[in-house]
């Protein structure tokens, strides 16, 4: 069964950092976080393909946000750098299971998974 939880939420001032974490149980096609902002769109953040090894960020993060997934503890994570105040988001933590029929390349649409975690806040203000 598919577990995931997320932490390392929290409050931040612009252009500072938070690290997320997100636990997860199971082997992934793709592993990811998207996050969804009040009266926004759910929005793909980052992801990892299986398939190809490759990570892949929406455009809005790119050069400040880093995915990546330890070796052996089945951990993903999120370090984000120069905070914005548009960064401010619920960020979910998302998994399509690599037993499953998927046959896209990259993240999902609008970061729609199979299975998320419960979400962490993460707000951007000074």
């Amino acid at each position: 069964q598919v577990q995931l939880v997320e932490s390392g939420g929290g409050l931040v001032q612009p252009g500072g950092s938070l690290r997320l974490a997100c636990r997860f149980t199971g082997d992934y096609y793709t592993i990811g976080w998207f996050r969804q902002a009040p009266g926004k769109e759910r929005e793909g953040v980052a992801c990892i393909s299986r398939l190809n090894g490759n990570t892949y960020y929406e455009d809005s993060v790119k050069g400040r946000l880093t995915i990546s997934v330890g070796n052996t503890d089945n951990l993903m994570y999120l370090q984000m750098n120069g905070l914005k105040p548009e960064d401010t988001a619920v960020y979910y933590c998302g998994l399509d299971p690599r037993d499953g029929a998927y046959y896209y390349i990259g993240c999902p649409q609008s970061g729609r998974y199979d299975y998320r975690g419960q979400g962490t806040q993460v707000t951007v203000s000074s």
